[in-house]
């Protein structure tokens, strides 16, 4: 039997490879533009310090992107909530905190400006269909270059 050509989608090729490569086309595109609080802001309250990484808030938003497509109606507080972690208070118990919210909007409506994201009126957010097409070739590209390598 021959083999159908079929689609590829973001599902079928690892997230580390799929967030460089669209943390990449972010960065390369004019539309997205860095913040200027980016270099001075910290990810959330159980961080002590900025990310190091000049280009942290291109990955950040690629991140996003991709759960947004994985689980559609997602929203900020969601997300806060997935890039959270343990708040270390030095002698005492650590406790959960969610994320810096601020980033995440603000990531979350620069990509709608670029409509990848599109509101839902339940609340949250999903990926609209420029976005899907985007975010699939992007995705067909880079599994593309992994089939070259092998």
């Amino acid at each position: 039997m021959a083999e159908e050509a079929r689609g590829i989608c973001v599902r079928d090729i690892s997230a580390s490879q799929f967030i460089e490569a669209y943390a990449e086309h972010l960065k390369n595109s004019d539309k997205f533009e860095l913040p200027v609080w980016a270099d001075t802001v910290k990810t959330g309250v159980f961080k002590e310090l900025a990310p190091y990484g000049d280009d942290w808030y291109y990955i950040r938003a690629a991140s996003i992107a991709r759960k947004v497509y994985l689980r559609p109606g997602v929203g900020v507080g969601q997300l806060q909530k997935w890039y959270g972690g343990n708040y270390r208070r030095g002698s005492r118990t650590e406790h959960f905190r969610k994320a810096n919210a601020g980033v995440i909007r603000s990531v979350l409506l620069q990509l709608e400006e670029m409509k990848v994201m599109e509101k839902l009126e339940s609340g949250g957010r999903r990926v609209s269909r420029v976005g899907q097409q985007d975010l699939d070739r992007i995705a067909g590209s880079v599994f593309r270059a992994a089939e070259d390598d092998e």
